[in-house]
């Protein structure tokens, strides 16, 4: 019996295949951006004729399939979601538009304001009214709600966000109004803040319910479609989709809460660098993770992927938690080139899969990171993709030589000067995660992951004084592999907020005992193993405006001192995160939360044998750029063992990746089997 994990990312699908013994099989499959489920079975095809089997018997032995998909995200991004109308409080519609008063680089007085999924035209006003303790102050108008109706049908909206003032507190008028929306317009996607984040804030919870409406109808076409064809080619056993927070959900609660899934494929990622920790035991990591298209940078600290509300993706606010991601627009089909001012840039533009770099053949004409490694000689033209796919050099070259006449540089200096730049962006995100936030780089290890990661790695983590890399044998399609090291989640959170006045033991245990039900409940419907349970609040001092999230796990629940040993939890994580605390001021008690999570069995994944060290010999050398025309030793991956021993400069060539060091730099091969990376 299988377990099976598909990633889609922008220039390929990753595929993972493990068994109940931990054999690892993994495959790539170039991603179909107009249909991503053709390349999913493209990949399972692949994958099936790499375990010896027909796509059928193998889909046939699987007990699990958990996919990654970028549909919400490609949807987002590029708007090409649904056509959405809002409903709302009458006199309301425009805080979308409000946002929160603020702009993103606030000293830019020429900053244009973010354009709104939904249009003025398409927002709807609705008379009712709900106070802030739930007390119905005007009823739900029927006649306004018929008018706005009647409007949105006449419009041509396909989706609907419904999102009344207060509703985390009452939701009776949003469920009336979905109620006859989907007696009226049948064929429209509904989505209700109630539901979707029944918190308080108003601006967020209408925020993430438009981007919900947005690319709901997309998210569910996409895995209804993907889940019939998988049963049509022989899957019997079921198919999960990786949410933003790291865990897993079926089919239909992922199309449901769509919004969740806009970092489906970097979260899997996430989940594999926890299950890194675990095996290396090294507790604070950098997650780098650099494909084709952007590279996604994170961190694990003592052990632990940090989640967070403050999310956001094109400009749009999504206050659903999510792993903490950073993405940057830095990967292997980053075109260089000159901006309006003349000056070199590396990006955000990206050749992605078609046509891709100049040197895939596929038509593409302008340099990018790809055709720059293939000038310099780190990657070998004739071995990519373990020679499936050979790269065209003469192409690489006349690209990178179109750019260089621009700037009156040979071919080897604009290469070299789009690697280093690509390095200097990919540093800076780095720098972003962990400096702009008090965290000191240098006591973390870099875990390199993607395709075009182990290219990278070294030069990005010299330029932060990083001295340690490890770099996993499933590197390129470790988002795939992490996504089978996650656990089934589901979470629920509700306002429980009474302005000047402190919480009291019995409505904290209530609110919990009743969202715990909840959850537990909803989860207990698609598993029937443990069941963990997972608390935290979200709180803040009086006179702040922003809460911070405050794990609550391993509380005594009876004790009579619970809002005390609960506020001391909120002073020790405002210390840890701000350097200060105030226990003399007084605390707020804003939104509470609970994740039930199911866990899933990991078996046998990773083998680890002895490590003896011992020298290895190179399969082959050839001519790389290092500051200079250098003959370097090349090693082929799949021929080294725990315990061999290489110094750089050196070439490390996998079958999907390539693993670049410089003179000084030294690997050794660890109990895993996996690169470990000491810098000079």
């Amino acid at each position: 019996m299988f377990t099976i994990g598909i990633d889609v990312g922008g220039t390929y699908t990753d595929l993972v295949a493990i068994d109940r013994e931990g054999r690892t099989i993994f495959a790539k499959s170039p991603s179909t951006p107009a249909d991503q489920s053709i390349g999913v079975m493209t990949g399972l095809e692949e994958l099936a004729r790499r375990l010896g089997l027909s796509r059928a018997d193998m889909l046939g032995q699987t007990e699990r399939l958990v996919h990654g998909t970028t549909v919400a995200t490609n949807a987002l991004l590029e708007r090409k979601g649904a056509k959405v109308a809002l409903l709302t409080t009458e006199g309301h519609r425009d805080v979308i538009e409000m946002r929160e008063g603020l702009k993103g680089d606030r000293y830019n007085l020429r900053t244009a304001p973010p354009e709104p999924l939904v249009p003025r035209e398409l927002r709807f006003g609705v008379r009712e009214r709900v106070r802030p303790d739930g007390e119905v102050l005007i009823p739900l108008d029927q006649d306004s709600l018929g008018d706005a109706i009647a409007a949105i049908r006449a419009a041509g909206a396909t989706s609907v966000a419904v999102c009344f003032l207060h509703s985390y507190r009452n939701p009776a008028h949003e469920i009336a109004t979905v109620e006859r929306l989907e007696r009226e317009l049948p064929d429209v996607s509904v989505s209700r803040s109630s539901d979707v984040l029944p918190q308080i804030k108003e601006y967020e919870r209408v925020s993430t319910t438009i981007v919900n409406a947005y690319v709901g109808p997309a998210v569910r076409r996409y895995l209804t479609s993907l889940e019939a064809r998988l049963r049509e080619a022989g899957l019997a056993s079921s198919l999960f989709i990786i949410l933003s927070h790291g865990g897993m959900a079926p089919v239909e609660a992922a199309a449901r809460l769509a919004a969740g899934t806009v970092l489906s494929g970097p979260a899997g990622g996430i989940s594999g660098c926890r299950r890194c920790s675990e095996l290396l035991g090294i507790p604070d990591l950098v997650p780098f993770d650099m494909g084709g298209t952007s590279t996604d940078i994170s961190l694990i600290t003592d052990g632990c992927a940090s989640l967070s509300a403050d999310g956001s993706l094109a400009d749009q606010r999504i206050a659903l938690r999510s792993l903490d991601i950073a993405s940057i627009a830095a990967g292997g089909g980053s075109i260089a080139s000159l901006d309006v001012g003349g000056a070199f840039r590396v990006g955000p533009e990206s050749a992605g899969s078609v046509p891709g770099p100049a040197c895939y053949g596929n038509g593409g004409t302008e340099a990018t990171v790809t055709d720059a490694n293939v000038v310099l000689g780190y990657l070998d033209a004739a071995a990519f993709m373990g020679g499936k796919r050979p790269l065209d050099r003469a192409a690489s070259e006349a690209a990178v030589d179109r750019l260089a006449k621009s700037f009156d540089l040979s071919r080897v200096d604009a290469a070299a000067g789009i690697y280093r730049m690509v390095n200097l962006r990919m540093a800076d995100g780095i720098r972003l995660m962990t400096l702009r936030r008090g965290v000191d780089p240098r006591r973390y290890a870099l875990l390199s992951f993607g395709g075009a990661a182990g290219l990278h790695a070294a030069e990005v983590a010299r330029e932060l004084e990083i001295r340690r890399i490890i770099v996993p044998t499933a590197a390129s399609v470790l988002s795939a592999w992490g996504m089978l090291t996650s656990n089934l989640r589901y979470e629920v959170s509700r306002t429980h907020y009474s302005a000047g006045r402190r919480i009291t033991a019995a409505e904290v245990r209530a609110v919990f005992a009743d969202l715990e039900q909840a959850a537990a409940t909803r989860l207990k419907s698609w598993f029937g193993g443990e069941v963990i349970v997972e608390r935290s609040a979200e709180m803040r001092y009086g006179e702040q405006i922003f809460e911070i999230d405050v794990q609550l796990n391993d509380l005594d629940w009876a004790a009579d001192d619970i809002v005390d040993r609960i506020e001391q939890r909120f002073h020790d994580r405002h210390e840890e995160l701000y350097t200060y605390s105030s226990p003399d001021q007084e605390v707020v008690f804003v939104n509470a939360r609970v994740a039930c999570v199911g866990i899933v069995p990991q078996g046998a994944q990773v083998a680890q044998t002895s490590v003896v060290a011992s020298p290895c010999s190179p399969s082959g050398q050839r001519k790389a750029f290092f500051g200079e025309w250098r003959e370097v030793p090349v090693y082929a991956a799949s021929a080294l063992q725990p315990g061999h021993s290489i110094y750089g400069p050196a070439i490390v060539e996998a079958e999907t990746t390539t693993v670049v060091v410089n003179a000084g730099d030294h690997i050794t091969v660890n109990a895993l089997g996996w690169l470990d990376i000491q810098l000079k």
